[in-house]
């Protein structure tokens, strides 16, 4: 999170300047207006990378070049819509509304480009890629594209860690957080909030009701992550803890201190050893290596306004504090998200040999430690008829684990390039992915 905030900020959109050229094709990239490396269908159970997606789509583009195309050709597009056609009349989710939406939002600037997973615990429903990396529209988005994840790194990272955590009995939910971190008491700044931080448990940190500011620019006179932590640890309490819940991107930072003290090893080695390499998430990393930026999406402008800040981590306070914080600084593609969104479901179901079915209710019930609804460890929770586990990035980046349907959504932009003053990714994403629910649901009853 990049400003004084709530939940909600994570739905601006961005979008400023001269508009430059458009592609030849809505969601496509200008260098490639066909069809592109490969022609599937949402729903199908496929993968398109710069491909129409869906069959509208790859009819007017097939009646277009139909002239040009051997027979052969014409056969082979023909052969891949039929399979989808059937797949779709098997009753595999339709897609293709909500991929027109996507598309809609990349025309109205929303984003350059996107990618979106939806999947259950055993298989993935879809997986596309839509636009580019950038508005110069030369390189396009693919299931390969790794984007920055921002606040997702809180769940993805930080709270999977703890979850590895509390399974090894390493941590409890209810520990003080000085039992692990005795500078947070030592540091008080005044006897009053000393006397409130002994009240401090992890399970505050997670819920966002430690009392601690909503945010502040540690990062105009912090260089390093010791520094940063020490401003925090020297900043008093806004209120005391459970007196409300206040979304705060230095409680998750706070968490991620406790979790390498408690397992031992800095925080960026737990999520390698803890999450990412059981769960084959091989795609995730923090400060991504110079030869791994070219298939990275761009986010904002440089203050100078000469370029874009690319292949470190946007969020400005994690940046000074060298992309190691647990609040910010994960790089990640859709599908590697998706793939502990998957492990998620099968927690929830008793089958993950990663995660126990009781840590993963203890960290997806409502915690109500504030006065309110109660929030998840780590996660937002949605409860009613349909209960779901969701957070949202500032980048433009969203996980969603749908408990009640037992489906995940995993979508991920770039939606603050070049610019983070706009507003319009929330709509489309909403509409996005009530378009993919909706999908879900009609297919369910079709079963």
């Amino acid at each position: 999170m990049n400003a004084p905030t709530n939940m909600v900020v994570s739905e601006q959109a961005v979008w400023e300047g001269e508009r430059p050229r458009e592609p030849k094709l809505l969601g496509m990239c200008a260098e490639n207006p066909g069809l592109g490396r490969t022609l599937a269908l949402p729903g199908s159970g496929t993968s398109s990378v710069y491909g129409i997606g869906h069959a509208a789509g790859a009819n007017r583009a097939w009646r277009k070049g139909a002239s040009a195309m051997e027979p052969a050709m014409r056969l082979s597009i023909l052969g891949l819509m039929l399979c989808a056609s059937l797949s779709l009349a098997a009753g595999n989710p339709d897609f293709s509304d909500a991929a027109a939406i996507l598309r809609q939002g990349i025309e109205d600037r929303a984003f350059p480009g996107c990618a979106v997973v939806v999947g259950t615990a055993d298989k993935i429903l879809w997986s596309e890629a839509f636009g580019c990396l950038d508005y110069d529209h030369r390189v396009p988005v693919t299931k390969e594209t790794l984007y920055d994840l921002a606040s997702v790194t809180k769940v993805a990272g930080t709270t999977a860690v703890f979850m590895q955590l509390v399974q090894q009995e390493k941590v409890r939910i209810p520990d003080p957080v000085s039992k692990h971190l005795p500078e947070f008491i030592e540091l008080a700044p005044t006897a009053e909030d000393r006397a409130r931080r002994k009240q401090v448990t992890v399970e505050h940190l997670l819920t966002h009701s430690a009392g601690l500011t909503a945010w502040k620019a540690y990062y105009r006179t912090q260089t390093n992550y010791s520094a940063m932590l020490r401003a925090i640890l020297t900043t008093p309490l806004d209120c005391d803890p459970g007196a409300q819940t206040r979304y705060s991107d230095f409680g998750m930072l706070l968490a991620g201190e406790v979790a390498a003290r408690a397992g031992r090893k800095p925080l960026a080695e737990l999520e390698r050893s803890l999450v990412f390499a059981p769960l084959g998430m091989t795609n995730t990393l923090r400060n991504p290596p110079p030869q791994l930026h070219p298939r990275i999406a761009p986010t904002e402008r440089w203050p100078d306004g000469t370029k874009f800040v690319h292949g470190i981590v946007h969020d400005e306070n994690a940046r000074a504090a060298e992309g190691i914080t647990g609040h910010a600084g994960l790089f990640s593609t859709a599908e590697d998200v998706a793939r502990l969104a998957a492990d998620l479901l099968r927690a929830a179901e008793g089958k993950s040999r990663w995660l126990s079915q009781s840590v993963f209710a203890e960290f997806t019930r409502p915690h109500e430690l504030a006065p309110g609804p109660g929030r998840g460890l780590g996660w937002g929770l949605e409860r009613g008829e349909q209960q779901a586990i969701t957070h949202n990035g500032f980048t433009g980046t969203c996980i969603r684990v749908e408990l009640s349907r037992k489906v995940y959504v995993v979508l991920l932009t770039n939606a603050v390039h070049p610019t983070r003053d706009n507003n319009k990714l929330g709509p489309v994403r909403r509409e996005a992915i009530a378009s993919i629910l909706g999908a879900v649901d009609q297919s369910a009853e079709q079963d």
